[in-house]
């Protein structure tokens, strides 16, 4: 016999006891994100149209190098654990497993791949 009431069953963090932390790092990339794509098209959309160098020159400056690199981090870790709430969804076993690992090393690789053309653009 069970003689927990409906709110003692209820109370915490959920199933997984992560709940709350997962909602708000998702809150908190969501608001960054807010703010960092409108700046990130803002300073793409400066760049655009012109020449190698001008490009170069314009990626040279602080501004628009740490806007890009900041969107590039907080999109990719914001969408890697979205899809890794997916994956825990609908998903178990060694395909779960297997999959958070694949996802994860894409997404690692992504964002290693996106600094690396912005340090060499920016050099």
């Amino acid at each position: 016999m069970n003689f927990l009431t409906d709110r003692k069953r209820a109370q915490g963090m959920g199933a997984s006891g992560q709940g709350t932390h997962h909602h708000w790092q998702m809150m908190v990339s969501s608001t960054l994100l807010v703010v960092l794509i409108p700046a990130f098209v803002i300073t793409f959309g400066l760049s655009l149209g012109g020449t190698y160098e001008e490009v170069l020159a314009f990626y040279a400056k602080p501004v628009p190098a740490i806007i890009s690199a900041l969107t590039l981090i907080v999109g990719v870790v914001h969408i890697m654990r979205e899809a890794q709430m997916a994956i825990e969804d609908y998903m178990h076993g060694l395909a779960e497993k297997l999959t958070y690992i694949a996802v994860g090393a894409l997404c690692y690789t992504m964002i290693a791949v996106g600094l690396f053309a912005l340090v060499k653009l920016a050099l």
